[in-house]
């Protein structure tokens, strides 16, 4: 035991030893739900914990966006140090783009330090699509090679490629992301395999509308026994407007809405449009809860997450365990 390890207080040990709630939730075999916040254009703390606040008795963690759309924000892994601060269990995204693998490494460890025991790998999205497209990227390794490298820091102790040992390894409960609607739709099952071989622990999806290609893609991950190796949580979000769907279905890439659901909520207007848009959203937990291998539902409520508490609550996943 190194000097550093056992001069340490009872509360660093407990703190570097515990196992993250979302870990615990998932294993114990509980459908989890976890739910997003977006991180301000600014330094103001108290944006992170109000949105904390809100989300902290309806989930079991919650992601903290990577500079989302590579749109400059505060950092991912302070927001999540300041929801830890006021008990609310972070998921701290990571994206290869701004990071070679020694930062990449360099912030894994300063993460589980800091007491942030979930990691979302992602590659990130292209800078040309955000606020700064002059930027350079990084992109030095891709989100299988973090994923396998955060599972080397944890359960070896290695860096990449380096013969030292770590005395204090990270304790992280590493995940990642997968779109089960994006081409080719085949691929999908394949690529969600070989990020469980690099050690994805838990997986959170793409927003999930059209629900029949889900059961189809879901078949797929059950055929090949990877619902039993990794815990797949549905991606939902709740429809503001007609006019958010319309985006999504022709703006982002891999999201399928389907029209029957734009025509329910393009009747409406105002706050009739975001109740239809959450009844929705109930509606699809319902149904992703009675599919074999589905573990959880992540909530996307992009700056709505004042709408979560309403959903969790309305789909029938009060209390928390």
């Amino acid at each position: 035991m190194s000097k550093a390890t056992s001069s340490a207080t009872p509360q660093a040990r407990s703190l570097r030893g515990r196992q993250s709630n979302l870990q615990r939730v998932l294993e114990g075999g509980a459908f989890a739900v976890t739910a997003e916040c977006g991180p301000p254009r600014s330094a103001d703390a108290d944006v992170v914990i109000r949105k904390g606040l809100l989300l902290k008795k309806c989930t079991d963690a919650v992601n903290v966006t990577d500079n989302q759309t590579a749109i400059v924000r505060m950092s991912s892994i302070a927001a999540s140090a300041l929801l830890h601060s006021v008990g609310v269990e972070p998921v701290a995204q990571m994206v290869c783009r701004d990071r070679n693998r020694i930062a990449l490494q360099s912030d894994v460890l300063g993460a589980s330090a800091l007491g942030i025991r979930n990691l979302l790998c992602l590659s990130g999205d292209h800078q040309k699509f955000g606020n700064q497209p002059q930027g350079k990227n990084v992109y030095d390794i891709d989100s299988m090679q973090l994923l396998r490298t955060v599972a080397d820091m944890t359960e070896k102790g290695r860096f990449i490629g380096d013969d030292f040992v770590m005395d204090t390894p990270p304790r992280i409960y590493a995940g990642a992301a997968e779109n089960p609607f994006a081409d080719p739709f085949e691929y999908r099952v394949l690529r969600l395999e070989k990020k469980v071989e690099h050690g994805a622990k838990f997986i959170q999806t793409q927003c999930v509308f059209n629900l029949e290609k889900f059961a189809k893609f879901m078949q797929l991950v059950r055929k090949k026994g990877l619902h039993k190796r990794v815990h797949i949580l549905a991606g939902v979000t709740p429809i503001k407007s007609a006019g958010m769907a319309r985006y999504m279905r022709d703006k982002v890439a891999g999201m399928d809405v389907p029209e029957e659901l734009i025509a329910r909520v393009a009747k409406l207007k105002g706050e009739e449009a975001r109740a239809e848009g959450i009844r929705i959203c109930v509606e699809t937990i319902r149904k992703l809860r009675k599919m074999d291998g589905v573990a959880g539902v992540h909530i996307m409520a992009i700056e709505w997450e004042e709408a979560v508490p309403a959903i969790v609550e309305q789909a029938g996943l009060l209390p928390r365990p």
